[in-house]
């Protein structure tokens, strides 16, 4: 039978689709794919390369002063949002607008043309992350920002138009509908129980173990109990803090190797499958909060929506996420 399964947090409903589903060794891609770490070490005509650096473009570098690099950060050649202007509202009846101010940034992880955060070290994984965090305070300092979204796109079906490992970093000068929507959902869980969504739902998926992934002091990753689409994996600190904002240093030194664990999970079991990564925290502007809680999302691109999600604003999953997960934890499937 299948299973309609609602995401406590952000109160959407799927469709498991049990009598659809599939094994989950059967989204690995065919084995005549070219996978990341089979494509050459440097591209002579990659911009994200080293030597190819565009220094107009460049915001900042670590390690700083030198000719060389681990992770750099530049202005996006075609940015979706301009840095220089003056934030203004206009509205004429349905015409409303906003001057499109904000920032659009590239970060550029990794030297090699050939690598993804799944096959980097702890350690590079930590400059990403710290860059992530660096840049995100630096632009929320600007008080025509209202929200910051970081996100990856690996693979042609997630998005990338480049291959080379890099990430985006965007200034927005308002707050997204689906973002207040999720803010929103978080707070009536919260005026209702007292207590934050996220930090009930960890606690259970730890308490329950079987979507669980990875799990270490500060941070755990699961397959979502009312997953979108195959291995929608969430990662989430223990501690709670609605904004990233407010990370420490010793928690990107526990989430760095988590990360790269449930990364390199997929990159072997479903061979290196295109997918996006997202960070997602509260608003620029809104304080530290006992409703919300920051948390990172992979959503590897498997299945595609059609005439139904679009018609319904509903998601049919086809495969069980409790298969996922005991699939990527190298447990025995009952057939």
């Amino acid at each position: 039978m299948p299973e309609l399964r609602q995401n406590l947090a952000t109160r959407e409903w799927v469709i498991i689709a049990n009598e659809r589903a599939r094994r989950p060794n059967a989204y690995a891609e065919a084995s005549d794919r070219i996978l990341t770490h089979e494509r050459p070490e440097h591209d002579a005509h990659c911009p994200f390369c080293m030597g190819n650096e565009e220094l107009d473009l460049e915001v900042c570098r670590y390690p700083e002063g030198g000719p060389g690099w681990d992770t750099r950060v530049v202005r996006n050649k075609y940015p979706a949002l301009a840095e220089d202007g003056t934030l203004v509202r206009n509205f004429n009846g349905v015409e409303r607008y906003i001057t499109g101010v904000g920032y659009h940034e590239v970060l550029v992880e990794h030297t090699l043309h050939n690598t993804t955060l799944a096959l980097m070290t702890d350690e590079e994984i930590r400059s990403v992350v710290e860059m992530y965090l660096r840049r995100g305070r630096e632009i929320s300092a600007d008080p025509r920002v209202e929200q910051m979204v970081f996100f990856k796109n690996h693979g042609e079906r997630a998005g990338a138009s480049l291959v080379h490992p890099h990430s985006q970093i965007i200034g927005l000068p308002i707050v997204p509908g689906n973002i207040r929507h999720r803010i929103e959902e978080a707070r009536r869980f919260f005026d209702d129980t007292g207590q934050c969504v996220f930090c009930t739902m960890l606690a259970d998926e730890i308490s329950r173990g079987e979507r669980m992934i990875a799990l270490n002091d500060h941070f755990a990753a699961f397959v979502l109990y009312a997953s979108s689409s195959p291995f929608h994996i969430w990662i989430l600190p223990r501690d709670h803090h609605a904004s990233f904002m407010y990370t420490d240093q010793d928690a990107l030194t526990h989430l760095a190797p988590l990360l790269r664990d449930v990364l390199f999970r997929l990159y072997t079991h479903l061979n290196d499958p295109d997918f996006n990564l997202i960070l997602r925290s509260t608003p620029t502007k809104e304080p530290e909060n006992g409703y919300f809680h920051w948390y990172l999302a992979i959503v590897p691109r498997l299945s595609r929506s059609a005439g139904f999600e679009l018609g319904s604003g509903m998601w049919i999953n086809p495969s069980i996420p409790e298969d996922c997960a005991a699939f990527l934890r190298g447990d025995e499937i009952a057939p």
